[in-house]
């Protein structure tokens, strides 16, 4: 898991500040991720990854 990689590339945002994000603020939803971040508000392409973060992040 490369924390450096381009999660959204609209915004240019990546696993790691999303990562942070999730931690900092105890995002839940996609839509959390994107209030903090910008994430997934752009095109839409990486709502999917976004999830993929947050379901792998949530269920620790």
């Amino acid at each position: 898991m490369d924390r450096k990689e381009i999660i959204c590339e609209c915004f240019l945002v990546s696993r790691g500040a999303i990562m942070d994000a999730i931690k900092e603020h105890n995002l839940k939803t996609v839509e959390d991720v994107g209030e903090y971040t910008n994430a997934g508000t752009g095109c839409g392409g990486c709502v999917e990854k976004i999830q993929k973060i947050l379901d792998e992040m949530n269920k620790k």
